[in-house]
């Protein structure tokens, strides 16, 4: 049966350092199947520089949870065993599994080492503030807990571009490394921010040496191996050289199969710069949306002054569909971290509605916004609604979609359904005051009532005669409405449909 694709990203940031999320989304696996989940991302799983780093601070990508390193055996979320475990999990219950992957830098280096460098304007990083001096860099990993298993290979500093500590003065300055054919990777192949935005943080890997770009597809090629997953969503990629990321990718669709799923994280608001990376790329691989997420977020800002006819200005979806992985918020855009833009909890159920509940896209579910987020401004799940509006994607999303995007206070759409999921949908927005929309949802369901299946309303709506209805919406709401009655076998059923 044919049914709608859906990711879940397993994590948000302040997850509990108890090393039990591997064995949480273990137990978890049949009820994410039955919310309609069929893809997992699951946070890095490899050695950080301690359990308490969420993963991004790589250390070793081959320790699993299985050596004696940065403090512990496990990392934050458990050992190999238990992520092996949730793995096979998953995989039982059909979910593809999507590893993390932070191929960007690397931190929380074993030994420093004496080389020279530049100190450069953080501002215009191509720009040298100074000759080249030595300073003395945490580069050196030889990696004592684990040693040559699975890999003998190295790391030190001519395997980096950059790094930023002296560990001399303890001065910290962005450094470029000086060496034979050193120095950021080309302008046009990295985000033009800051000059050259080679450089994010750490010690940053150099894919213009040899020995790294065989090392890194050598990695790769043993974690899917050692593992069995299904896909990855690439870490920060507007930082790296887009010639080695597709490279890099199209090696392991070699290595493991075409239908290996790969989505970058590449973070930039206009979709110019999104096409721009696409075609580098040659359409590798999808991106998230991530102007669609920013516009959810000025939406919930501006409230009755947003116009929801721009919510689609700019993002992927509406260019290049295929290509584009929605979200409302995850891990980096959540209180407190670096790209804070988190989507105010009264307009979520509206983003998720636009995700969820229209033909484009392949969209993702935030861990935090379904069971909540914690840390110093903790915010609450909305598990019982966003569990309606899975269902309803699971059940109804389906068929051609009509838009009504003729107002810029309330806006709606319809799904007219399929062969195998007949019954479709009329889903309304409102971000002001409450509103209504007359919307076609077919002649078949003439003198039949429609309910809104979110509960946000009582009433019942009667379709016409023409197939259409007068659907209404609360204040600063969102309202679902689909055939009165139904059950959720029978929206399985197609042999249900009326004549």
């Amino acid at each position: 049966m044919a049914g709608n694709g859906l990711m879940m990203q397993y994590f948000e940031w302040y997850l509990d350092d108890d090393g039990q999320l591997w064995n949480r989304l273990k137990e978890d696996a049949k009820h994410l199947k039955g919310l309609g989940i069929t893809a997992v991302w699951t946070p890095p799983a490899y050695k950080a520089t301690g359990t308490n780093d969420t993963g991004y601070g790589v250390y070793d990508l081959y320790d699993l949870g299985e050596f004696d390193q940065k403090g512990a055996v496990r990392t934050k979320y458990g050992t190999k065993e238990e992520y092996l475990a949730a793995i096979e999990a998953l995989h039982a219950e059909g979910i593809a599994v999507y590893a993390d992957v932070v191929l960007n830098h690397k931190a929380g280096a074993d030994e420093t080492e004496r080389f020279l460098a530049y100190e450069v304007n953080p501002d215009n990083r191509q720009e040298k503030e100074t000759k080249s001096y030595e300073i003395e860099g945490w580069t050196k990993f030889t990696f004592p807990g684990r040693g040559d298993k699975y890999s003998d290979f190295k790391w030190s500093w001519e395997h980096f571009t950059g790094t930023d500590f002296n560990n001399e003065n303890g001065k910290e300055a962005i450094y470029m490394i000086k060496g034979f054919e050193k120095g950021w990777t080309e302008n046009e192949s990295v985000d033009s921010e800051y000059g050259n935005y080679d450089y994010l943080m750490y010690a940053d890997i150099d894919y213009s040496h040899p020995a790294v770009v065989e090392e890194v597809k050598k990695w790769a090629d043993w974690y899917i191996k050692e593992t069995g997953v299904d896909g990855f969503r690439l870490d920060a990629v507007k930082h790296i050289n887009d010639q080695f990321v597709q490279e890099f990718v199209e090696t392991i669709r070699v290595q493991h199969g075409d239908d290996f799923y790969v989505v970058g994280e590449y973070w930039k608001y206009r979709y110019g710069a999104i096409k721009e990376y696409l075609e580098a790329t040659d359409f590798t691989f999808d991106l998230f949306d991530v102007a669609l997420h920013q516009n959810f977020h000025i939406a919930s800002q501006q409230g009755k002054d947003y116009d929801l006819r721009n919510l689609f200005n700019q993002t992927l979806v509406a260019k290049n569909p295929t290509h584009a992985v929605t979200f409302v918020d995850n891990h980096d855009s959540q209180p407190d971290q670096a790209l804070q833009s988190f989507v105010e909890p009264w307009f979520k159920p509206l983003a998720y509605g636009v995700t969820l509940l229209r033909e484009q896209g392949f969209p993702c579910l935030f861990y935090g916004d379904y069971y909540g987020i914690k840390g110093a401004n903790p915010v609450d799940g909305q598990q019982t609604f966003l569990d309606k509006l899975l269902y309803l994607r699971a059940n109804h999303a389906y068929g051609e979609q009509r838009d009504y995007f003729d107002h810029g206070n309330c806006v709606g759409w319809t799904r007219l359904g399929n062969e195998e999921h007949p019954y479709g949908l009329a889903t309304v927005l409102s971000n002001s005051e409450e509103g209504f929309k007359d919307m076609y949802v077919g002649e078949q369901y003439a003198g039949q009532t429609f309910a809104d299946y979110t509960g946000n309303r009582e009433d019942k709506v009667e379709i016409g005669a023409d197939g259409n209805g007068h659907f209404p919406v609360n204040a600063g709401s969102i309202s679902v409405w689909v055939k009165d009655g139904i059950s959720p076998a029978e929206a399985f059923d197609k042999d249900a449909v009326e004549e």
